[in-house]
């Protein structure tokens, strides 16, 4: 598969998980690295991810791998499939590398290039609670699919929360061109200190 060559990204035939799309990632800024350097992640600071990308062993060891993130990674496809029956489209796992920035990369859990609808899959419970509750996407996850609308271009990508026992949050996420300003500027000063 192919963007088509007025798309603002190319596509990188990896899948994800695997040793070489790690590799793909380290070379780049990340969708999820997004919160951190806009100070919205509660856990990770700029300065801390800025530390794990300058020793990745180090942080790869200190890495905690939790049931909950194995059973989300184990409820994927089933969300994905869940989310195409919804929608009535057909998307795939995919990654994506802005023309513009080479840095910004994103790993989309699941895009339609034909009609360019993306969606961002999460399958935790308190992530489903919280939105359930407020029916808008978490602050720390927000620039997370911001930072994806930049590198694709797309004007909006649907945030879909699945869990097999409760009924499915689905709705779409506008472009934020403002912050998107914003998110870049800042990624490429942290590009920019983490090369220097």
């Amino acid at each position: 598969m192919t963007a088509p060559q007025s798309a603002p990204f190319t596509i990188v035939d990896l899948v994800q998980g695997t040793e070489s799309w790690r590799q793909w990632r380290a070379g780049g800024i990340g969708a999820s690295d997004a919160p951190a350097i806009m100070g919205e992640n509660p856990w990770k600071s700029a300065k801390d991810l800025l530390f794990e990308r300058r020793n990745p062993e180090l942080a790869r060891r200190r890495q905690t791998v939790t049931s909950a993130m194995t059973r989300g990674v184990m409820l994927e496809p089933r969300a994905r499939a869940a989310y195409c029956t919804i929608r009535g489209v057909n998307v795939r796992p995919l990654c994506a590398q802005s023309r513009a920035h080479e840095w910004m990369r994103c790993s989309l859990d699941g895009i339609c290039v034909d009609t360019m609808q993306a969606v961002e899959i999460k399958c935790g419970p308190a992530i489903h609670a919280r939105t359930g509750r407020s029916r808008t996407v978490p602050r720390a996850l927000y620039g997370q699919l911001q930072h994806t609308m930049a590198v694709t271009g797309l004007l909006k990508m649907d945030f879909f929360c699945y869990l097999p026992d409760r009924p499915p949050i689905l709705f779409s996420v506008p472009r934020d061109a403002s912050y998107i300003e914003r998110l870049i500027e800042k990624e490429a000063a942290f590009w920019n200190e983490l090369c220097a």
